[in-house]
């Protein structure tokens, strides 16, 4: 490896532990399965904690960790690469996923239902006993070493007749599972990373699950654990814990003016 490669890849080294409080087996689980040279799907709505699982994980397996924000117009190309003209020259350049095959980093594909059909295709030869990668336009395959790791992330919720996973590629993959925390984990989350009292965070989470209930009366996307680590940001910033709750817990939810003053009653209520 040269020094650049060297140099570029220890950029996605975690030199500190990524804070994350385990539910059940996942940690064991997805350990056995980096073992194992197994990829893995991790499912459950947005903001749930899926993304911080990852990082932890690539700190304590001690591995680089490249992660691709899956879009609409993500090609393969993007994710393999291409040639640029650099000074004048016309230069290969690795794309994410080349980058993390060669450097045997795991390959975080966070949403992968957002990326376009054709372009999942390419991770499919990496998802199987070939763990290979080929890269047409240099005429090349690169046999993965043992640390590489494939993972990509799904939101159920998100599924449409034009967004959903197919199964030629979600069969690939092992799936953990992930849901909301269980009420004292996510208190206990809220107050490490934000630093306000049991008190307020038990408060956030009370109205949390008031807002988790109306998933059945038309709201689409519950509060996440993240919205309600940002409202507790604010409130040690000082703001007023009613007005935190508002601008992290309405708006960023619904846009239908019925349902955020259905969000703001519920607030009121606890608050």
């Amino acid at each position: 490896m040269s020094e650049l490669s060297q140099a570029r890849i220890e950029r996605y080294t975690f030199t500190e532990e990524p804070y994350y409080l385990p539910v059940g087996n996942e940690i064991a689980v997805f350990t056995a399965a980096y073992q194992n040279r197994l990829p893995v799907m991790l499912k459950g709505p947005t903001g749930c904690g899926k993304t911080r699982f990852v990082r932890h994980m690539a700190w304590r397996l001690g591995r680089p960790l490249i992660t691709v924000a899956c879009h609409d117009d993500l090609t393969a190309s993007d994710l393999v690469g291409r040639y640029l003209i650099k000074g004048g020259e016309t230069v290969w350049v690795d794309g994410p996923l080349t980058e993390a095959v060669r450097h045997g980093a795991i390959c975080y594909l966070d949403e992968i239902v957002e990326a376009r059909k054709d372009t999942t295709v390419v991770i499919h030869p990496l998802t199987d006993d070939r763990r290979m990668l080929s890269i047409e336009k240099l005429g090349e395959v690169i046999e993965a070493p043992p640390e590489f790791m494939l993972v990509i992330s799904y939101n159920p919720g998100y599924q449409s007749l034009l967004k959903n996973l197919k199964h030629s590629t979600r069969q690939r993959f092992l799936a953990i599972e992930f849901n909301f925390l269980p009420r004292e984990l996510e208190i206990e989350v809220i107050c490490h990373e934000t630093g306000i009292d049991r008190q307020l965070a038990g408060d956030l989470v009370t109205i949390a699950e008031k807002i988790r209930n109306l998933r059945d009366k038309g709201l689409e996307e519950p509060a996440s654990t993240r919205l309600l680590v940002y409202a507790g940001h604010l409130i040690a910033s000082g703001v007023d814990p009613r007005a935190a709750s508002d601008v992290a817990l309405v708006g960023p939810i619904a846009d239908d003016a019925d349902m955020q003053r259905a969000i703001r009653e519920l607030i009121s209520t606890v608050l």
